[in-house]
């Protein structure tokens, strides 16, 4: 497969662009799984792997503030994909060149989920003034991580309590999706990735929809630990994680409406469980899947 390097139009870029457009005809392309926003593919020269990830479905980001963010977080030793360029190909999509880091994580452990939860506790940690002058988006809740909620009455009247409960914090770097699935592997070296909803968010509810997504998809015992080791970093009050866990369930149930999540065989059980143990939701109506 012929690599498409020499016909972006490379917007930004390190000295790494130059190397592989001189050594062009020698890289081969392979197509990697595809997520649902964009197409991946690795590029591989004599001595190293790449991914190129082109947005040309719905979703449309602001990649260049993606290839600032990596390039900042990757320089204070933030376990990131390095960035190598970002542009547009001929189509007119933009596209963003990054270092290949590892393969998905198959097989999970106690000593993986500690370190995933240092992982997230160390982005969380960032003082926003460390990042110099990257203007970090900030978005209305609500609006960005449960879109069309007003057209669900059912969850939207559970989230306007829950704001008035306990308000936001848009005062830390959040990833906005860190999970399994956000995270690649290579001789036990971690690596976050796909940084689409990276932005100024709550570091609460960051966690919490991590440790909500390994309860539905994971185990609730891998979850206690990474539940655990996080909050050996980050403490927080149980009744406010109670709270984000009930905000992370809402958009789990909203995602699902709109067929943007997957399900196994114990999902929807698993789901119910949660809500059911959850004081915040059990009283919502038994209908919501």
């Amino acid at each position: 497969m012929k690599t498409p390097i020499s016909i972006i139009n490379w917007l930004e870029h390190n000295e790494i662009i130059n190397d592989l457009l001189n050594q062009e005809d020698s890289l081969t392309a392979h197509t990697m799984d595809q997520g649902f926003e964009a197409e991946v593919m690795r590029i591989n020269s004599d001595q190293e792997s790449y991914v190129l990830k082109t947005w040309n479905k719905e979703s449309r980001p602001d990649v260049q503030f993606q290839y600032r963010l990596l390039d900042v977080l990757s320089e204070r030793g933030v376990a990131v994909s390095k960035p190598v360029g970002w542009g547009i190909n001929p189509e007119g999509y933009k596209v963003l060149l990054t270092s290949f880091d590892g393969t998905p994580i198959h097989k999970m452990n106690t000593r993986k989920m500690k370190e995933l939860a240092s992982l997230l506790a160390k982005i969380h940690k960032i003082r926003v003034e460390e990042i110099g002058n990257i203007q970090l988006p900030k978005y209305d809740f609500i609006g960005y991580f449960f879109p069309e909620a007003k057209e669900q009455s059912d969850i939207y009247n559970v989230l306007t309590s829950l704001v008035e409960q306990t308000p936001m914090k848009q005062d830390c770097i959040i990833h906005g999706d860190f999970h399994i699935g956000n995270i690649v592997e290579d001789k036990e070296r971690y690596t976050i990735i796909d940084w689409t909803n990276g932005q100024l968010g709550d570091s609460r509810y960051d966690f919490a929809w991590s440790l909500i997504l390994l309860k539905i998809y994971i185990s609730e015992r891998y979850a206690d630990v990474f539940r655990t080791a996080y909050l050996l970093e980050n403490d927080m009050d149980q009744e406010e994680l109670e709270i984000f866990e009930a905000w992370a369930c809402l958009r789990w149930i909203l995602l699902n409406r709109r067929g943007s999540t997957p399900k196994g065989p114990n999902t929807t059980k698993r789901v119910k469980g949660l809500i059911a143990n959850n004081r915040f939701l059990k009283k919502m109506d038994s209908k919501l899947f």
